[in-house]
């Protein structure tokens, strides 16, 4: 996907479902999100310790449910008992942990896209990166539009290359460490997608030149917003659904 070619993604995106105003990475947070306008979510995905790709951002389940520990150290039967919900709101309490399978069904069913963020438990970076392709490839089978798959792990980005090569693939960034861009192409990547205070006039030339589409994380005030979209920036992740009206 070159950057004057066609871009199959909306502009805007919704952060882990809704931001905040929901429990993350949850059925309810797409939900709500989608009741804001929003027609694509990024989602943090990783493994069970029985090989299930489901919805956690981060390496254990403390801050974001009622389990103790890795989420991919139990198996799905585990965490499919654990309320994902409780922690944000009385209102969200009982809210399960989403499988990847489950947030495919509600996007394909009601014509949504999606960015999967592989986000694999420390250790399983390629394996993660395999095993979420392989899920995304057979989910989406003859969608229109894949998911785009992104992660800040090289490795799990090359795993997901060599299991599904057709999906197209984004490299995130923190910044921009020595080699980004090489490895960004080498990847094969249609996307690099930066926290946002690092995109300038350079950097998104740099991106262009290479053939890559410029986004940006996590995008939650005005001006920052007007700054992106002034330097030619193609894509923002917001946790503001509430704020920004999203267009196509």
């Amino acid at each position: 996907m070159e950057p004057d070619g066609a871009w199959p993604y909306p502009r805007w995106i919704a952060h882990r479902g809704a931001g905040m105003l929901a429990p993350e990475n949850t059925l309810a947070a797409f939900e709500l999100g989608a009741s804001h306008g929003y027609r694509m979510f990024e989602c943090d995905v990783k493994l069970s310790a029985d090989g299930v790709p489901f919805l956690l951002h981060d390496a254990t389940l403390e801050r974001t449910s009622n389990g103790l520990g890795s989420g991919g150290a139990q198996s799905w039967d585990q965490l499919s008992t654990l309320d994902a919900g409780a922690w944000h709101s009385p209102a969200y309490a009982g809210e399960p942990l989403a499988t990847l399978e489950k947030v495919a069904d509600y996007c394909l069913g009601k014509g949504y896209f999606l960015n999967i963020e592989i986000k694999p438990t420390p250790g399983l970076e390629a394996q993660t990166g395999a095993a979420v392709a392989d899920a995304a490839a057979r989910l989406w089978q003859g969608a229109e539009v894949p998911p785009l798959l992104t992660s800040f792990h090289p490795g799990a980005l090359q795993a997901a290359q060599l299991a599904q090569a057709q999906l197209p693939r984004g490299l995130l960034l923190d910044g921009f460490w020595k080699g980004w861009l090489e490895t960004a192409l080498t990847l094969d990547c249609v996307a690099v997608v930066c926290k946002h205070t690092l995109w300038d006039n350079s950097s998104v030339l740099q991106a262009k030149s290479a053939g890559f589409r410029a986004l940006s994380y996590t995008v939650n005030d005005e001006a920052s917003v007007q700054r992106l979209w002034d330097l030619g920036t193609d894509g923002i992740i917001t946790d503001r659904v509430d704020f920004f009206a999203p267009d196509a």
